[in-house]
């Protein structure tokens, strides 16, 4: 088995990332030559937009089928991306929409100046249903930068987290590649994924790949982007 892709926007139309099927045959065509054998689609959950576990399942079936066609050796697995709201408390946990709908691991993110009211009880109310969240690209959201000892309170609620390669790629020349860098050599993230939506920025977050392996070493990345999405993926 590959590297495993734990966090992209390959579906289709469905969302801010690729916009057709040959965008995405292209996206994953590049990730298969970068090492990768499997991509978790994980496109955003809002209530603005028509996806969940049903629609999400049925588009990766189609896309799938459609790779097989172009003869692109990816497999593609359901996922999504929740975000954090107020509202979250109230959705029912048989609509979450989880790694392989597996009921298991589920992908959220939240974009606020100030770390919410609600997030504490968020976490919990998915530990005691037996889903173990994790914080998408915690060095990209405002309320994490302005704040990074939050790090310290994920670790103490049982979080884990996610590094996109992107920031991983830009090293010391952002507030969030700083970070990226600094978590990463401390052994704070879970995963890393590639976040990739378009073509159009792919090659540099697959220059975080190689940055990564330079900072912690091909064992470390392994655990990173094989063996713990391995675990994500089969709900263990």
């Amino acid at each position: 088995m590959g590297r495993i892709d734990i966090h992209c926007h390959l579906l289709p139309g469905v969302d801010d990332g690729s916009t057709s099927v040959a965008e995405s045959i292209a996206m994953a065509r590049r990730m298969g030559d970068a090492g990768y054998s499997h991509m978790v689609c994980t496109p955003h959950v809002w209530p603005t937009l028509e996806n969940n576990k049903m629609t999400i399942a049925m588009r990766v079936g189609e896309l799938q089928e459609q790779m097989d066609a172009a003869g692109v050796s990816i497999t593609l697995l359901p996922g999504g991306e929740m975000h954090l709201s107020r509202d979250f408390l109230d959705t029912p946990i048989e609509d979450l929409v989880t790694y392989n709908l597996a009921g298991k691991y589920a992908l959220f993110d939240f974009w606020t100046e100030r770390l919410p009211p609600y997030f504490d009880n968020c976490i919990r109310r998915l530990m005691n249903a037996g889903i173990q969240p994790i914080l998408a690209h915690p060095e990209r959201i405002e309320a994490i930068q302005n704040h990074p000892t939050f790090i310290d309170h994920a670790a103490d609620l049982g979080l884990l987290l996610q590094c996109n390669l992107e920031c991983i790629g830009e090293g010391a020349t952002t507030v969030r590649g700083r970070l990226a860098t600094q978590w990463l050599r401390e052994g704070r993230y879970f995963m890393i994924g590639s976040d990739a939506h378009r073509t159009n920025t792919l090659e540099r977050r697959l220059i975080g790949l190689q940055r990564a392996a330079d900072l912690v070493g091909q064992t470390a990345l392994d655990r990173l982007t094989i063996e713990h999405p391995m675990q994500v993926i089969a709900g263990e």
